[in-house]
């Protein structure tokens, strides 16, 4: 795709005029920029290259896709460049009340929903917009679509957002809401080598096993979809992982390999345990609990139970969300840590109840900011650093403290 429309827009007024009314992209309004400075969280450029009656802006990204930005804190990618983004606009006019909509709702409801929304545009507006239409398509060369193929594609382009598009105010750090469909959480990005690898491993591929044996991020990964996708048959491969991982001393994944170990209640399990809970000092303390040698397979059990109860589960929802950006960021998947992060802040901001804690609810347990605050300095971003820490200063309830 290429920009080929916007070349044309500038050179011909009349259909820069088109373009601005009824589709409502107007270059005239990119000369006053959006309503408040903006970037984007991975740094990437931006440029503004139309704007619309609502205060919204049209932004060119460094790979020339189209980011669209309202003026309530709303933004998302509309196109993956200028035409495929005008395509939609001159396709879809009334586009904003189509955000609802999915291919999955099938072409009759889109079909219907799209004839509702151009119905009050034509009374509304008091244009024949099927006219206008075809001559802005045709001076611009683009082919007739339906309006299903249309919102396939604005779909496709929404879902594209995050992570490298995610649009923040400059000045303040918070970044805009999706105005398209949620991404999946970031636990399934970070669980689908740890799900590959736990495969292989079933599979006992030789070429893998050694892989994994040699590469702590693997390990953890292939322990945790274990963790969230338990299989009574895992049993010897649960006893090899447990024993590679004692190369990493003590980790979240040592103690859950240990819990998924102990959870079957074997006996003959307790030598092993024993002896990946003497590999060091701090093994020996994280794993102290473990019952002794004459443990019978209900206490052993017992302890498994309880201790997955307090550190693991069986749902990667429940998980605390730094298991996940420890784990995107051991991958490179910075971007998505980042936003992650990025997101839990403005959601603290907004509502400080999350910080209650958990066994005073009176309270507010303000640590969760300094470790925000020291993962963004980490990550380069000083801005949502002091974001984080002004935050937590002014929560602090004591003049001492302060």
């Amino acid at each position: 795709m290429t920009d080929h429309a916007l070349r044309l827009l500038r050179q011909d007024s009349r259909l820069a005029e088109l373009a601005g009314f009824p589709f409502d992209f107007s270059l005239d309004r990119a000369e006053y920029g959006h309503g408040e400075p903006v970037r984007l969280a991975s740094g990437g450029p931006l440029k503004a290259i139309a704007g619309d009656d609502t205060g919204g802006t049209y932004f060119r990204c460094g790979d020339g896709s189209v980011l669209y930005a309202d003026s309530e804190g709303g933004a998302g990618i509309i196109g993956s460049s200028v035409d495929e983004a005008l395509e939609i606009l001159i396709g879809l006019p009334g586009w904003h009340d189509c955000l609802q909509l999915s291919p999955e709702d099938g072409e009759e409801r889109i079909l219907a929903h799209v004839a509702e929304v151009e119905r009050e545009i034509r009374e509304e507006c008091e244009i024949s917009l099927d006219e206008e239409r075809l001559e802005l398509r045709s001076a611009l060369g683009f082919p007739e679509r339906s309006p299903v193929e249309l919102v396939r594609m604005l779909h496709a382009a929404l879902s594209r957002t995050e992570p490298d598009f995610v649009l923040l105010n400059a000045e303040e750090g918070r970044a805009y809401d999706l105005i398209g469909p949620p991404p999946p959480p970031l636990w399934e990005s970070v669980l689908a080598s740890g799900r590959a690898d736990l495969a292989a491993l079933r599979a006992d591929e030789r070429e893998v096993w050694e892989a994994v044996a040699e590469d702590a991020v693997r390990r953890r990964l292939a322990l945790r979809a274990a963790q969230f996708d338990r299989v009574a048959g895992d049993l010897e491969l649960l006893r090899r992982l447990l024993r590679y991982e004692t190369r990493s001393s003590l980790t979240d994944e040592l103690r859950l390999a240990a819990v998924l170990v102990g959870l079957h209640g074997r006996v003959e399990d307790l030598p092993l345990l024993h002896e990946v809970r003497e590999t060091d000092f701090d093994t020996a303390c994280g794993l102290s609990e473990i019952p002794g040698p004459g443990a019978d397979p209900a206490e052993l059990r017992q302890w498994a139970q309880d201790t997955d109860r307090v550190f693991f589960g069986t749902d990667p929802a429940d998980e605390p969300l730094y298991t996940w950006t420890d784990l995107a960021l051991d991958q490179g998947l910075t971007g998505q840590a980042l936003v992650a992060l990025i997101r839990r802040l403005d959601a603290i901001e907004l509502d400080q109840s999350l910080l209650r804690a958990a066994d005073d609810p009176t309270q507010l347990d303000t640590d969760e900011l300094n470790t925000l605050a020291e993962e963004f300095e980490t990550l380069g971003e000083p801005v949502q650093s002091a974001r984080a820490r002004r935050l937590h200063l002014a929560l602090q309830d004591k003049p001492a403290r302060r």
